[in-house]
C-alpha cells in the first residue's frame, strides 16, 4: 500500500496539468520512421504458432485456429537479442525480412528487434537473469562481443530499417530499486551499457528506443523527473563516445499487460496520472522536453491484462486472463507523442515459473497460455484460413 502525502497529491496535480496541455514533442523535424512501411513478420515465431494452430483443430475450434495463423502469417513481432549466440537471429531476421520486401515489391520494411544481454541482467526480479556478470567482465564482454557485433550485422543492411528496443526493464531499476544492494552495483554498469550501445548504433536506418517500463512502475507522479533525468544521463554518456549520438524515444509496456487506452480505471491506479499507457506518455512527456530528450515512444500492446485480472499493479507474471491488443499501427492512437503501437514481448512467451500454475520458465514456450491470448485478443483478431504459400 502506498501512503498519499501532500506532496504527492501536488505533484499528481501537475503531472495531470502537464498532461492534457497542449503538445508539441520534441522531436525535431524528423518525420515519423513507421509511415509507409511493411513491418516484418518474424517467422521464427510464427513457426512456434503451429502448435497451437494445431491444438485448436484438435478441438475443432477452427475460428481461433484460423485466429492463430492471421498472428502467425501477418502480425508484425519483434525480434528478441539476448546472447552472444542468439546474434545469428539479426541475421536470419535480416534474410527474412529481405525475403519479405522482395514478396511486397520492394516496399520499405521496418524490423523490429530487441537488444537485452547486459551484465547482471533483470537484477529485482531474476527470471530472466542473463548470461554475463559484471564481476567476471561482463562489461567488457557486453561491449565488444555483443554491442559491436549487434551493430556490425545492423550496419549491413541498408536496405531495410530497424526498431530497436534497448534493455528492457534495467533503467528502471536505476529510478526505483536502489535499496536492493545488486540493483544498486548495477545501476552504472546498465547506465554505461546502454549509453555505449546508444553510441555504436548511430546509424540512419536505425532507430532506438530506450526502455521506460511502463505507467504502473515509472508512470508515478514522483517517478516522473526522476526517469527523465535517468534518461537524460544515458544519452549524456553516449554523446561523450559520440558526439552526435541520438535516440529516436522509449518504448513501454515491454512485456507488461497495460492498455494502451483504459477502458475502465482499474482500482489500483487510484492517484497516478499514468493510468493507461497513453496518458504515461502524456505525463512523462513534458519531463523529458525539460531535459532537451525527444518525447516520442512506441507501445508494447502484444499482451493486454482483462479489466480485474490483477488484484495490483505489481502483478507483471503470467497475468490471466489476458489477451492479444491493440494491432501494431503508426495511425489511429490519436496521441501525437506515440510513433507506433507495437507488440514487442512474442505472446506465448513464458515470463517464468510464476503467475499461473504449471508455467515453464522465462522465455518457455507456454502454449496454453498463448490459446487465451487469441481467444481473450481485445479486439478480435480476423480469421486467416489460408496457409501462405
Amino acid at each position: 500500500m502506498v501512503q498519499i502525502t501532500p506532496i504527492m497529491l501536488a505533484t499528481a496535480a501537475l503531472a495531470a496539468t502537464a498532461a492534457t496541455a497542449p503538445q508539441t514533442p520534441h522531436n525535431g523535424t524528423e518525420p515519423n520512421p513507421w509511415l509507409n512501411k511493411d513491418r516484418y513478420v518474424a517467422k521464427s515465431y510464427g513457426k512456434k504458432l503451429d502448435q497451437t494452430i494445431t491444438a485448436f483443430l484438435a478441438k475443432n475450434d477452427t475460428i481461433n485456429a484460423a485466429r492463430t495463423r492471421t498472428v502467425q502469417q501477418k502480425i508484425s513481432t519483434f525480434t528478441w537479442i539476448t546472447t552472444r549466440a542468439g546474434l545469428s537471429g539479426i541475421t536470419t531476421a535480416i534474410a527474412e525480412a529481405r525475403s519479405q520486401k522482395k514478396k511486397n515489391q520492394g516496399k520499405r520494411i521496418m524490423v523490429g528487434l530487441v537488444l537485452y544481454n547486459l551484465p547482471d541482467r533483470d537484477c529485482s526480479a531474476g527470471e530472466s537473469a542473463g548470461e554475463l556478470s559484471s564481476d567476471k567482465d561482463g562489461l567488457n564482454i557486453y561491449k565488444k562481443e555483443f554491442v559491436d557485433e549487434y551493430a556490425k550485422l545492423v550496419s549491413k543492411a541498408k536496405d531495410l530499417d530497424f526498431s530497436i528496443v534497448l534493455e528492457p526493464d534495467s533503467l528502471g531499476n536505476a529510478v526505483t530499486n536502489q535499496g536492493i544492494p545488486f540493483c544498486a552495483k548495477a545501476t552504472p554498469v546498465y547506465e554505461e551499457g546502454i549509453a555505449y550501445a546508444i553510441a555504436k548504433l548511430q546509424f540512419q536506418n536505425v532507430h532506438l528506443y530506450i526502455d521506460a517500463a511502463h505507467g504502473g512502475w515509472l508512470g508515478w507522479a514522483d517517478n516522473l523527473k526522476p526517469t527523465a533525468q535517468i534518461f537524460a544521463k544515458v544519452v549524456a554518456l553516449a554523446k561523450k563516445i559520440k558526439p552526435a549520438a541520438k535516440i529516436r524515444g522509449y518504448a513501454t509496456n515491454v512485456s507488461n499487460y497495460n492498455p494502451f487506452v483504459a477502458v475502465v480505471r482499474e482500482n489500483y491506479t487510484e492517484w497516478s496520472p499514468s493510468w493507461d499507457e497513453s496518458h504515461y506518455t502524456t505525463s512523462l512527456a513534458p519531463y523529458l522536453e525539460a531535459e532537451g530528450l525527444p518525447s516520442r515512444f512506441i507501445i508494447d500492446q502484444g499482451r493486454v491484462a482483462k479489466v480485474g485480472a490483477r488484484a495490483e499493479w505489481g502483478a507483471w507474471c503470467n497475468v490471466a486472463p489476458a489477451g492479444f491488443g491493440v494491432l501494431p499501427s503508426s495511425t489511429g492512437h490519436n496521441n501525437t507523442y506515440v510513433d507506433s503501437i507495437v507488440w514487442i514481448k512474442p505472446g506465448g512467451e513464458s515470463d517464468g515459473r510464476c503467475g499461473l500454475e504449471g508455467a515453464p520458465a522465462a522465455g518457455a514456450w507456454f502454449d496454453e497460455y498463448v490459446q487465451m491470448l487469441v481467444k481473450e485478443a481485445d479486439p478480435p483478431i480476423a480469421p486467416t484460413y489460408k496457409k501462405s504459400l
